[in-house]
């Protein structure tokens, strides 16, 4: 008996994670009759989480569709902005974003980040708990059934990967809201509050603090502020 046979053809914007040679155009493969089409879009390497339409015969069909021999399927890229349905939107990134971590954090938005390799099975089972998209660059991570939500992030650059994030989730921007060490939130404060943190250069050229409500880490504008106000302009340009 023959095995079955469908034709895939995948978006552009997923053709890296497939083999070269499939990477343009519509190919055969091989299917069991058995295996789900969600699972035989991962085994060719292409996680579920960047997928955002299944298309088989020009329908739209559940990953959980058995193929048949003789169908076309079209994988397609995630629509933008994506929505994420079900809790409000906030961010899980794994040991190796932690720049990511610290903008996403300085734009106020809600991300909790592992400064520690906690292992896969824990970041997954964060994710579902406290129901936080888990972005990472580690393409097993996102195949983890336990995951509430989940992206890759493509980039290397942490300029793109802040406009990516940005661009595909659009989440709200607060900037100046949060602690870029642990994410709490901040206020208003004092120089008499924060004191036993400043030095005596700071504590005469500076007036304005906030303080984190979680961690009571201090902040003020100091001599990195230039540069962190850019990254707040640019994302507010583009994306509030």
């Amino acid at each position: 008996m023959n095995a079955a046979e469908i034709r895939v053809e995948v978006a552009p914007e997923l053709a890296l994670f497939v083999p070269h040679a499939r990477r343009t155009g519509t190919h055969p493969l091989a299917v069991d009759g058995v295996s789900t089409l969600g699972h035989v879009i991962e085994s060719l390497g292409v996680p579920l989480t960047e997928v955002g339409a299944l298309e088989v015969d020009g329908r739209e069909v559940p990953a959980a569709h058995i193929p048949a021999d003789g169908e076309s399927v079209a994988v397609r890229a995630v629509r933008r902005p994506q929505e994420v349905p079900g809790a409000p939107l906030r961010f899980l990134l794994d040991v190796h974003l932690g720049t990511l971590a610290r903008r996403l954090r300085l734009l106020g938005v809600d991300t909790a980040y592992e400064s520690t390799d906690i292992g896969d099975p824990a970041l997954s089972a964060r994710s579902a708990a406290e129901q936080r998209v888990l972005l990472s660059r580690d393409r097993g991570l996102l195949r983890r059934r336990e995951l509430w939500a989940g992206a890759y992030v493509y980039s290397t650059s942490p300029d793109d990967q802040l406009h990516d994030i940005l661009d595909r989730f659009a989440p709200e921007l607060r900037p100046w809201t949060r602690c870029t060490a642990c994410n709490g939130l901040l206020r208003k404060a004092t120089k008499e509050e924060v004191a036993d943190q400043l030095k005596g250069g700071t504590q005469k050229s500076y007036d304005v603090f906030a303080q984190c409500t979680e961690c009571g880490r201090a902040y003020w504008k100091g001599a990195h502020h230039q540069q962190l106000e850019a990254i707040v302009e640019r994302a507010l340009a583009e994306f509030a």
